[in-house]
């Protein structure tokens, strides 16, 4: 029986593996691990990619958030607008803050949040609002993207799922105040550990978010606030400067597998509510497919079958954020936003990875369709 993983980053390690131990070796020789001039060249980078003129490297995606909202000065008696669909550091980041999570119901088709969905849940406590760009699709906030800070709560990107996903010709980090993303491994962008960025135009919050990373100090032992540890590694910006070269590449490739799968199920008369339903791109161009996520009601009989059939498989997310345990203070219930409780049960990720085979696709395409077909 086949072994097919969900993501393969062994594949992908031989495209870079030898400069990466050199990158990585040169880290060790001059031992400075924390900072310096490896993170510099790294966010310059990054910042460039972007076609911005800089980005904040920080420890993880998760500390990408709340510094974010640490520098927008978000507490208690704040309120911040998230979808109910996530992973649930959006929404950690905002309660351990003492601030309170809103949660609102996700578009049926791309699970992100719209501009429909957020503007009736805005009120005088709304501080800030954090559209999640799940799976490498941005969230569109339509005209509150325009506004001008005055007029609207901060927008905080959440691109943890989306580097370099655009939304009409504009990448992350040019539609809100702030973005933040993720260098966890299976990202598109992934470290040999946690990592993550701050990214955006305003300079001014970039600024206040360099000096916060460092325990508010600027110089050191000066503090201006009260920061945190949210340094990135030099042996992690080593590694994510060489991988950077490769991710329009990696990118086209996802999208490449991506417009198989569909054209294939397509072709198989699978695609149906009662089968499957394949991920919603506004914009091919524009998605970068962290996640091949297709949907059916059948979806746990789906995943246990390709499990015996050595396919992996990830559910994104099992549970909604406003169902968590920890958040039944706030009085939400089953039934408050369906959009986000049905994806819930009906969504599942197939590898999507650039590396995989012809022969792995077409296998996981057989098994899918005698699933369905038998």
């Amino acid at each position: 029986m086949r072994s097919i993983p969900i993501l393969d980053l062994k594949a992908q390690l031989a495209s870079y593996r030898d400069r990466a131990l050199i990158a990585m070796t040169e880290v060790m020789d001059s031992q400075y691990f924390i900072m310096g001039p490896r993170v510099n060249a790294f966010e310059a980078a990054l910042g460039e990619w972007l076609q911005l003129s800089s980005a904040v490297g920080v420890s993880s995606g998760t500390d990408a958030l709340l510094v974010a909202l640490m520098a927008l000065e978000v507490g208690p008696g704040d309120e911040v607008i998230i979808p109910a669909k996530s992973f649930f550091a959006t929404a950690g980041v905002v309660a351990r803050l003492g601030a309170t999570p809103v949660f609102v119901d996700v578009d049926a088709q791309t699970y992100n949040v719209t501009e429909a969905l957020v503007r009736p849940a805005i009120t005088e406590r709304t501080k800030a609002i954090i559209p999640v760009h799940l799976f490498g699709q941005t969230s569109d906030l339509g005209s509150l993207y325009q506004q001008p800070l005055t007029e609207r709560p901060a927008i905080i990107e959440d691109a943890a799922q989306a580097l370099g996903s655009q939304l009409r010709g504009q990448r992350t980090g040019h539609l809100g105040d702030l973005c933040c993303t993720s260098f966890f491994p299976s990202k598109n962008l992934g470290g040999f550990g946690d990592g993550g960025a701050v990214y955006g135009r305003d300079e001014a919050l970039l600024e206040k978010i360099r000096i916060l990373r460092v325990h508010g100090s600027k110089p050191k032992y000066h503090h201006h606030y009260v920061g945190g540890n949210f340094r990135l590694d030099a042996l992690q910006a080593a590694v994510l400067q060489i991988k950077l070269e490769f991710l329009d590449e990696w990118a086209a490739q996802r999208r490449v597998n991506a417009h198989r799968y569909n054209e294939a199920f397509a072709a198989l008369d699978l695609i149906s509510p009662d089968r499957l339903t394949p991920p919603y791109a506004r914009d091919q161009e524009e998605h970068v497919y962290n996640q091949y996520v297709i949907r059916t009601p059948r979806r746990d009989e789906l995943q246990s079958f390709l499990r015996e059939r050595g396919v992996g498989t990830m559910i994104y997310y099992p549970s909604p954020l406003h169902t968590q345990p920890c958040f039944s203070e706030l009085g939400y219930v089953d039934g408050d936003f369906p959009v986000a409780e049905r994806a819930c049960r009906e969504v599942l990720a197939l590898p999507v990875y650039p590396e995989l085979s012809v022969d792995d696709f077409q296998y996981i395409v057989d098994s899918i369709k005698y699933f369905f077909h038998s």
